[in-house]
């Protein structure tokens, strides 16, 4: 590296400058003051962990997304996390180890190894929600609400949610003919729609079971409500877990029917986070922005590998990207400048103000930067013997 890009950061790496930075800063403050007050306590997990605790139950997906380095203390292998809910649910399972539904947040840098597309951060700031110890889709309505209640505070005036359930996927292929590598295969299938492709697969293979049919068919089950009443009828002679499926995303669309700025899209075969999520899993979306800004979902099995098997749900948000959706136009505090004095009244001035909330900049001896130039808006100025503060004009 030469002298004169040694100031370059890897890519999809950034800084944030001001006043961007403290915007941040405040948007932080505002959402872990609202999970507050929903009971949700605040957590911090570490930055790195021994790489076996830190993947235990998140699947190959989390994996491929992790820096890893070696501990040299004790030879160890340790990854930098990539996701902090396996964390939040290990403080669950193994620290807390309460027996009554517990809720926590957590904000926090994660980094990955490569961006989910070009030209995003490897660098979230991360911030999320987890109820852990009830099973029913009350916590996953509770953890929806506050989702929404998280983008409210943004000022967003419409919110798309996309309601999904991964059991379907999982019964009907446990049910279904297919190898385990035909499994695979459907499942990337799914994922980007490719009906045409699964059936020239399902030629091929020579498959024609009901369950293996129902996954192909799993596409056009996709759109507002209704969706679930023609899914119910599809599915009636499967297993009952499907009916209990569908009606746990009913229960939760109907949840949130009345909420005027909140649209609902139903999709069956949406396997975001097949590995990880067990249950329910829902993305919420703005207008104009193709991917989704907040995720969530039902997870489980995951506390299994720290000794508690405890249900879990929950969601989590990028607040950087947050902060790009925020409508809320906050006027900034003035600037005050205040002259380089050994007057002390001019201190005690200046003490006063700061501690009523207000910026005050104090001139340096000798500096020959103006009021303006210090992005200034007022300035004290002594008059009458009394220091003042006046606008710059």
């Amino acid at each position: 590296m030469t002298i004169t890009n040694r100031w370059l950061l890897p890519e999809g790496v950034e800084e944030i400058l001001p006043p961007k930075a403290i915007e941040l800063e405040q948007l932080c403050r505002k959402i872990i003051d609202l999970f507050s007050t929903w009971g949700y306590e605040f957590v911090i997990p570490p930055m790195v962990e021994y790489l076996e605790s830190l993947l235990t139950g998140t699947g190959e997906d989390l994996d491929l997304k992790t820096f890893k380095l070696t501990d040299q203390l004790s030879g160890r292998l340790m990854g930098v996390r990539a996701d902090i809910t396996p964390q939040v649910a290990r403080i669950d399972a193994h620290l807390l180890k309460r027996d009554t539904p517990t809720r926590l947040c957590y904000l926090g840098s994660v980094l990955h190894t490569r961006p989910g597309k070009s030209g995003d951060t490897r660098a979230p700031l991360q911030v999320g929600a987890e109820l852990y110890g009830h099973s029913g889709v009350a916590s996953d309505i509770e953890i929806v609400k506050l989702m929404l209640a998280t983008l409210n505070q943004l000022g967003i005036n419409q919110t798309y949610i996309d309601f999904g359930h991964i059991g379907l996927f999982r019964t009907l292929s446990a049910n279904s003919s297919l190898t385990i590598t035909q499994q695979a295969e459907v499942f990337e299938a799914l994922q980007r729609k490719a009906k045409d492709e699964l059936k020239s697969l399902y030629k091929e293979w020579k498959v024609n079971d009901a369950s293996s049919k129902a996954l192909l068919e799993l596409i056009d089950f996709n759109g507002d409500v209704s969706v679930l009443d023609d899914a119910k009828k599809y599915f009636k002679n499967f297993s009952p877990d499907i009916g209990q499926y569908l009606d746990e995303i009913k229960a939760l669309s109907e949840s949130i029917t009345g909420h005027a700025d909140v649209s609902i899209n139903i999709d069956l075969a949406e396997l975001r986070g097949y590995h990880y999520h067990t249950g329910m899993v829902y993305t919420a979306f703005v207008p104009g922005e193709g991917d989704g800004l907040a995720f969530g979902g039902r997870y489980d099995d995951i506390g299994s590998a720290f000794g508690r098997a405890r249900p879990a749900t929950g969601f989590s948000t990028d607040v950087k990207s947050l902060l790009k959706q925020q409508t809320i136009v906050k006027n900034s505090p003035p600037r005050i400048f205040a002259p380089a004095s050994g007057d002390s009244a001019l201190t005690e001035k200046i003490n006063s103000l700061r501690e009523s909330g207000k910026i005050v900049v104090v001139e340096l001896d000798g500096q020959q930067a103006s009021a303006s130039d210090m992005n200034c808006d007022q300035q004290l100025v002594l008059e009458k013997g009394e220091w003042i503060t006046k606008d710059i004009t």
